[in-house]
């Protein structure tokens, strides 16, 4: 299992940060991202918990569910299924007020399931994509919200 950990400072106010993030449809601003729907709404809020979203970035297909939501500090979900395959433990997005805005931290855990190279190509290929794919999002909602 990999840990990759994504850090950003994005200049708008947290509430701001938090519902353009957790809305992932918002995603496909990113050059990596295709298509992002909301499968199945949460408990709350679109996004809140249960909800199940299904993305289609370059690097893959994935569905997954939403396991903890409190609004504006902090999102947890679990892949369940995705293309290639993967074995996911977690994700979470923390916001956090700073100078400056507010700090966004993306933190997944998962590993590659391919028979015997999986480890190798967890830390070659699949944590060097992912840091990409989350900098790009995070790129993408600072371009979108930022105030200066």
């Amino acid at each position: 299992m990999e840990t990759v950990t994504v850090v950003r400072v994005i200049d708008a106010p947290i509430d701001a940060v938090f519902a353009w993030l957790t809305t992932t449809t918002h995603y496909a601003k990113s050059p990596l991202v295709l298509r992002c729907r909301l499968a199945r709404p949460g408990e709350g809020a679109p996004y809140g918990v249960g909800a199940v979203r299904l993305h289609l970035w370059t690097t893959g297909w994935f569905r997954e569910r939403i396991t903890g939501y409190d609004a504006p500090h902090a999102t947890d979900y679990v892949v369940e299924r995705s293309f290639p395959p993967a074995r996911h433990e977690f994700g979470r997005m923390t916001f956090t007020e700073v100078e400056g805005g507010t700090r966004v931290c993306w933190t997944t855990r998962a590993e590659m399931r391919v028979p015997l190279l999986g480890p190798v190509l967890t830390r070659l290929l699949m944590r060097p994509v992912v840091s990409r794919s989350f900098g790009s999002i995070l790129a993408a909602a600072d371009r979108a919200l930022s105030r200066g």
